[in-house]
C-alpha cells in the first residue's frame, strides 16, 4: 500500500449530534497532517479535501462544544466559533454572555431558519 493511501485511510467517522451529518475523518487535533505551518485554534476533526489531490489540503468537519461536549459540525445551523466552539443550543442558553456581535448574529439566523423554504 502507497504512504498516500494510508494518509487517507479513515480514523472513523464524524457524526454531528445535531443535524447527523456524517463524513469519515482521518485525523483529531489542532495540526493537520501534511501542513508545515497550520495550527488550529480547537481540536477539531479533519478529513482529506477530496475535491483536490493536494496532500496539504483537508476539510475541518467540526469539533466539541466547549459548554457541553457534543460532537457538533461547523455548519452556521449548528455551531459557532468565538474563541471556542459553541453549539448553538448552548449559545442560545447563554445568549447574555456573548458580545453584542455574536447576540445580533444569532437573532439574523434565527429569523433566517423561521422564513419558509421556498423563501431564498
Amino acid at each position: 500500500m502507497m504512504a498516500s493511501e494510508a494518509d487517507c485511510r479513515p480514523l472513523g467517522v464524524f457524526e454531528c449530534q445535531l443535524c447527523a451529518l456524517t463524513a469519515p475523518y482521518s485525523y483529531v487535533g489542532q495540526k493537520p497532517p501534511n501542513t508545515q505551518s497550520v495550527v488550529l485554534l480547537e481540536e477539531s476533526y479533519i478529513m482529506k479535501d477530496p475535491f483536490t489531490s493536494d496532500k496539504g489540503r483537508f476539510l475541518v468537519l467540526g469539533a466539541r462544544c466547549s459548554v457541553c461536549s457534543k460532537l457538533v459540525c461547523v455548519g452556521p445551523e449548528c455551531s459557532l466559533f468565538y474563541s471556542r466552539r459553541f453549539c448553538l443550543p448552548c449559545v442560545q442558553e447563554n445568549i447574555g454572555d456573548f458580545p453584542q456581535e455574536i447576540q445580533r448574529d444569532m437573532a439574523t439566523r434565527t429569523a433566517a431558519s423561521k422564513r419558509p423554504s421556498s423563501q431564498p
